[in-house]
């Protein structure tokens, strides 16, 4: 179970990386700076690729804040 606990920090900061590469990918395609600045603000429209890309990477930090919970105040 440890492995877990070493396994939390890479999929949090891939996971960030992976979710930044979805707006880079958004961005490069639309040259629309505002609506990833005004992110509250439902604008965005994504490519069903940039949207799997975007899922996966909230997925990915979504999993590893559960892991963090689990492991540093359930344990």
């Amino acid at each position: 179970m440890i492995y877990l606990a070493i396994i939390e920090p890479f999929l949090f900061w891939g996971g960030l990386l992976v979710f930044l590469t979805s707006l880079g990918l958004y961005v490069k395609r639309t040259q629309d700076w505002q609506a990833v600045l005004r992110f509250w603000q439902p604008l965005i429209s994504f490519t069903p690729l940039e949207f799997r890309i975007n899922r996966i990477g909230l997925s990915l930090m979504l999993i590893a804040v559960v892991i963090r919970f689990v492991f540093y105040f359930m344990a």
